[in-house]
């Protein structure tokens, strides 16, 4: 049985071990948007039948439009980890793996499990002629390394030439839409690009995901996942909110990571990477930073990886941003 990779939003682990109540933490150990969108009304039959088709077709061309995919459809899914754990099949046995990393855990983790060779590599630049498959996470996670799309374009190229295939996770890319390869993807046919829905609408709970890639490996998927793979409550809250007007959502957010920016910096801590739902410190007292927030209930990721790093995800709003501050003063290192 495989090791269970750390992730974050262990707030009930956390309180077990450091005491309060759960409800009582101020979590930012995850990278999801802390002001979450308004919920849409819900159609009660999104409750009470099987998802039908029309409620597909309506979440799929929101998801099309809203991720300028054209005559891509995306595939809804249960959360992209529920394809994550299907990418193994993509490869033929003995077929060797790239991941650009440090990265999400997930995907090692996948390939390994399924027997394959993964090799950790730094850059895209390192993907070479015995890989069938690489991953980038654009933009990354935790260390925010981005790529543009022409770049990913033409490693998808080289891939194709030697018969592999690539997959990007643009789980963090809604705030940064100049760097999604998904505008390009319609001309990409070994390309699958994962996008999640809860991160930037603040309903990670909701497990929605998509898949934009050419019909015939979205045909596998589809088939790979079975019928009525995603509830009808969530498709009908995806085909309202990607029709929404998310530029408010945007401002929220960058508001959201000045002020984080602004705590870190107060308390000397530099930011070394992220995106706009998270920031990386790295700091020789990382470790014992983690430790005194959790005294003060607060929760922020660690790396068993990589000691000196922290990751804060965003606080929800000014008292938040206040209690963090407390707490970091009153660290004596």
């Amino acid at each position: 049985m495989s090791v269970p990779i750390m992730h974050g939003g262990g707030i009930s682990a956390a309180a077990a071990a450091f005491g309060g109540r759960p409800e009582d933490w101020l979590d930012l150990s995850t990278g999801i948007n802390p002001c979450p969108a308004a919920l849409p009304d819900i159609p009660a039959e999104s409750w009470h039948r099987l998802p039908d088709k029309y409620l597909v077709q309506s979440a799929v061309a929101a998801a099309r439009d809203y991720y300028r995919s054209g005559d891509l459809l995306p595939l809804p899914v249960p959360g992209t980890q529920s394809v994550i754990q299907l990418l193994p099949r993509l490869v033929e046995p003995g077929g060797r793996v790239a991941i650009v990393s440090p990265t999400y855990g997930e995907y090692e983790k996948a390939f390994r499990s399924a027997g394959f060779i993964v090799d950790a590599i730094d850059g895209i630049g390192a993907v070479d002629d015995r890989h069938a498959l690489a991953v980038v996470v654009n933009p990354n996670n935790p260390d925010g390394q981005s790529y543009k799309p022409d770049e990913l374009a033409a490693l998808h190229d080289r891939l194709k030439g030697q018969g592999g295939c690539l997959v990007v996770d643009e789980a963090f890319g809604d705030a940064e839409p100049n760097l999604s390869l998904v505008p390009l993807a319609s001309r990409l046919s070994n390309l699958v690009i994962f996008r999640s829905f809860g991160k930037f609408f603040g309903l990670a709970g909701l497990r929605l995901g998509f898949v934009v890639t050419a019909s015939d490996m979205r045909e596998r998927f589809e088939d790979w996942l079975g019928p009525w793979a995603v509830s009808g409550p969530a498709l009908s809250i995806a085909a309202s909110l990607l029709r929404s007007d998310t530029a408010p959502i945007i401002r929220r957010i960058a508001e959201r990571q000045n002020a984080l920016e602004g705590v870190l910096k107060g308390a000397g801590l530099e930011t070394t990477g992220g995106t706009r739902l998270f920031s990386l410190v790295v700091d020789s007292r990382a470790g014992r930073i983690h430790t005194h927030l959790c005294r003060h209930h607060i929760l922020v990721r660690k790396f068993d990886y990589a000691p000196e790093w922290l990751r804060f995800g965003l606080p929800p709003d000014f008292a938040a941003d206040n209690r963090l501050v407390v707490a970091l003063e009153s660290f004596d290192g």
